[in-house]
């Protein structure tokens, strides 16, 4: 995977936008889904992006996929660093980038919910 190939899955999602919102960090683009971020990547690096994980299942993917590791300026608990080092086939990762939308999706507001099913028939 490249950065052009997970910004396009990235953006091909519902409610989907992207922006460099920290001033401090400009090279950090963040996608976010009806304003709630789900990942983040450095623009001229793409060396790692950071993905929201299940809190039930982190600690065991950590321990069996070394290139996945704690975030460095996210919450350990909820969040994890994917280094793209090759070691991941890009199956997986389009795969945990699904898992981190849906888990923001899942914590929208219900009455939000219902909007990006509609942009989903529309589209």
């Amino acid at each position: 995977m490249n950065i052009e190939v997970y910004r396009q899955y990235c953006l091909s999602k519902n409610g989907v936008t992207e922006s460099i919102p920290f001033s401090k960090l400009p090279n950090i683009l963040v996608f976010k889904v009806k304003g709630k971020m789900f990942t983040a990547t450095d623009v001229n690096t793409f060396a790692s992006f950071s993905i929201k994980c299940n809190p039930d299942t982190i600690e065991e993917l950590r321990a069996t996929y070394p290139a996945m590791e704690e975030p460095s300026y996210f919450s350990k608990k909820h969040w994890s660093r994917v280094v793209m080092d090759g070691s991941i086939p890009d199956e997986l990762l389009f795969s945990w980038l699904d898992t981190s939308y849906n888990l923001v999706v899942a914590n929208l507001p219900k009455s939000i919910r219902p909007q990006l099913e509609n942009e989903n028939t529309s589209t």
